[in-house]
């Protein structure tokens, strides 16, 4: 992408600021946030940072493409308000993309959650039957509908991309995110520091971790191609929290044993295993994952050394 004016909403948070920051080398960029949990700390000068909630009317939404990343994106957070997850989530999603639709924008990409899969090892496609358990998900759902709705009725190219578990590290811009970081960040600065990083259960749940450098490259392809419909962006391979652990002890050198705990979350609704399928992207855009696992903990680890 070059040259063009683009929006991002949640600009200032973790996947956000690193789109931002990446697009910001060749287009005119934008960041919306309303900083609950996102910081202007994390944007480079090139970006233009506006503090305002996507429920705002009067955004700047006079722009070529719309990556609409805002959102409350954890289970707590909508269980605790499920009102106000709703009110953010899906009325803040219609919101940015009416007024981004009225301002002659005709592309947006946002983002939805692997989490309605439910618990698989197995690689999820995007045509498989999907639940929705948590308050979460829900918003996520009602997000997909909408932008099929935006794409029928108006002729939007919109691209929801169901996104799996994306890390970075503290040592990017994961840290103030704090207790709703990425695992893999507070695993990593837990085990650096000496304290015992805290595992639900048995600590054998996978995950499929996705490096948010391969996640931003996902989100520009998805713009550049003018996508229509849902996407898978993970690696296709899973890790589970002990190994992950593990791992972090060997790249610095540290013996550091995790401690379980008993898990906040119902049973009946955690997500205990994800796995993506992502040969739907790769076929329309040639998007593959491009960073190892190993080279991820790596990344993550440099801080530390």
């Amino acid at each position: 992408m070059n040259d063009a004016r683009v929006l991002v909403t949640g600009g200032a948070g973790f996947i956000g600021s690193n789109l931002a920051n990446h697009l910001a080398a060749d287009n005119e960029v934008i960041a919306v946030d309303d900083c609950y949990l996102g910081t202007p700390e994390n944007l480079d000068d090139a970006v233009e940072f506006v503090e305002a909630s996507v429920t705002d009317d009067d955004l700047p939404t006079d722009v070529d493409v719309v990556f609409h990343l805002a959102a409350l994106s954890s289970y707590a957070m909508h269980e605790d308000d499920p009102t106000r997850g709703a009110r953010v989530n899906v009325e803040g999603f219609v919101n940015t993309v009416d007024q981004a639709r009225r301002d002659g924008c005709d592309t947006v990409v946002y983002a939805s959650t692997s989490s309605i899969y439910g618990s698989r090892t197995e690689p999820s496609p995007e045509d498989m039957p999907v639940t929705v358990n948590t308050g979460y998900e829900a918003s996520k759902m009602a997000r997909e509908r909408y932008g099929e709705y935006f794409r029928n009725h108006y002729g939007l190219d919109v691209a929801g991309l169901r996104f799996f578990s994306v890390y970075q590290g503290y040592g990017g811009a994961e840290e103030h995110k704090g207790e709703y970081a990425n695992v893999i960040a507070q695993f990593a600065d837990d085990v650096a520091n000496g304290r015992a990083p805290k595992l639900y259960g048995d600590g054998e749940q996978t995950r499929d971790f996705t490096h948010v450098s391969d996640i931003v490259r996902g989100i520009e392809l998805a713009a550049d191609h003018q996508l229509n419909g849902i996407y898978n962006l993970g690696t296709g391979e899973a890790y589970d929290f002990n190994t992950v652990v593990e791992m972090l002890n060997d790249e610095l050198g540290t013996d550091v044993d995790p401690e379980y705990v008993e898990n906040p979350i119902p049973d009946d609704v955690y997500v205990h295993d994800t796995c993506a399928d992502y040969s739907k992207m790769y076929e329309e855009t040639g998007w593959e994952p491009e960073i190892t696992f190993e080279e991820g903990i790596e990344r993550v680890c440099a801080q530390y050394k």
